[in-house]
């Protein structure tokens, strides 16, 4: 694939401010994604539900966000971001209003709405940052995308909990950030950039099935979402569901101790994304860059979760693990790479949808693991290592999987064509 039009000095003004708003839309959303971890007592207690069924109302969002994933991606091809990501927005701030009543069936839709209007945030950023900067830099700009949405990740926690435990109550929260996020909608209105008319409009739907069927018949693109979903889910499912109960009842850390703890991974990944991408764009290779940060992570699990307690200073684990984590994002660079330019935004919606289906489908697996093996009791150290080791196995098999990746860096594009279209089934 060719470089992007522009270079660091001519991408405009009007482009950089676009990436950063929608990049904050992605901190906003994160936030209300990770929120939840530091305050399962309070909703336990406010809707009335059991631990392992509160965690099902709490991955609703992922239930919408993995599938609205493909639709964020084709609406960005087909209508461009300022069409689709104040309105993406817009759909966050009615789901946190509604999670704000209390009532278990709104704040069900709530979430599912923070989940469908959420994944706009990643796509869009992606998506202008892909289309109007230099392709050599496209891993860092998407790690630096992320960093973002981890820095919000890192707020829902290290934030939001000491002022859940100094009073604020759990609903004043949802309340202020719906507000916050219909704002930040109209604030996303007027900064978003305007797309070029699109020649084939009238058969929109035609030509959005016929993307994402060609990016979808890439066994590359598979494989893309496979191991970022391997990738991810030690985060998503672990660290932030269940990361502070895990430092409190395995480990007996006291609650403020353990947000703090449990803050430290998403604040990893704040340092990891960028590095990672900076690192894999200098080398012109990915593979190595996953692989290498796959072992390593597998490493650092396998220490939280069997590693005598006090040997690691503290911090340093979860830090470690949010680093090395960010070569997650090194797939969303592939995929793109691996398929034509101007399937960009359905190429992130097919590998997002790939990710985050695993979260969507194995958080209640895992919940219900864990549930078992403490027989519904008190919950332990052992039941933690029983319910979560498969963790491990997942990250191995991202290893193995990244093997069998084309390699797609500036190093291997200079003797290589542009991605043709998989042949027609």
């Amino acid at each position: 694939m060719g470089e992007r039009t522009g270079t660091s000095g001519g991408v405009g003004k009007l482009i950089v401010i676009a990436w950063l708003a929608a990049s904050v839309f992605y901190f906003f959303q994160y936030v209300l994604r990770s929120a939840p971890a530091v305050m399962m007592p309070e909703l336990s207690s406010a809707f009335g539900l059991s631990t392992a069924a509160l965690a099902s109302l709490v991955g609703l969002f992922y239930y919408a966000y993995a599938p609205f994933s493909l639709v964020a991606g084709v609406a960005m091809d087909q209508l461009g971001a300022r069409r689709v990501v104040p309105l993406g927005c817009a759909v966050v701030a009615v789901g946190a209003l509604l999670f704000a009543t209390g009532d278990t069936n709104l704040a069900s839709i709530g979430r599912l709405l923070q989940g469908a209007g959420g994944v706009f945030a990643l796509i869009g950023a992606a998506y202008i940052a892909t289309t109007n900067f230099p392709a050599s830099r496209a891993a860092t700009l998407i790690g630096a995308t992320q960093m973002f949405g981890m820095a919000g990740g890192s707020a829902g926690q290290f934030l939001v909990g000491p002022a859940i435990a100094g009073g604020v109550g759990w609903s004043q929260f949802w309340l202020f950030m719906g507000i916050v996020g219909a704002a930040l909608a109209i604030l996303l209105l007027f900064c978003m950039p305007r797309s070029a008319p699109k020649a084939d409009r009238g058969n929109w739907l035609g030509v959005a099935a016929g993307a994402l069927k060609r990016v979808f018949l890439n066994p590359q693109s598979i494989l893309c979402g496979l191991i970022s979903g391997l990738l991810f889910i030690p985060t998503t499912i672990f660290d932030m569901v269940w990361g502070v109960r895990f430092l409190q009842e395995a480990q007996d850390m006291p609650y403020g101790m353990a947000v703090l703890r449990s803050a430290s991974v998403p604040f990893g990944w704040i340092i990891g994304c960028p590095l990672i991408g900076m690192i894999s764009d200098r080398m012109g290779r990915r593979k190595p860059v996953i692989i290498v940060s796959s072992l390593i992570l597998m490493a650092v699990l396998a220490l939280i979760l069997y590693g005598p307690a006090g040997l690691f200073p503290p911090f340093m684990l979860g830090l470690l693990m949010g680093i090395v984590s960010g070569a997650a994002m090194i797939p969303y660079t592939v995929i793109k790479e691996a398929n034509r330019p101007e399937h960009s935004g359905t190429a992130t919606g097919v590998v997002n949808f790939i990710n985050f289906s695993f979260s969507a489908l194995l958080g209640p697996v895992f919940a219900g693991f864990l549930m078992r093996a403490s027989g519904g009791g008190p919950r332990e150290l052992e039941h933690y290592q029983a319910a979560f080791s498969p963790l491990l196995w997942g990250v191995a098999i991202a290893a193995l999987l990244t093997l069998l990746l084309k390699e797609t860096g500036a190093r291997a594009r200079t003797s290589t064509p542009p991605p043709a279209d998989p042949a027609p089934a």
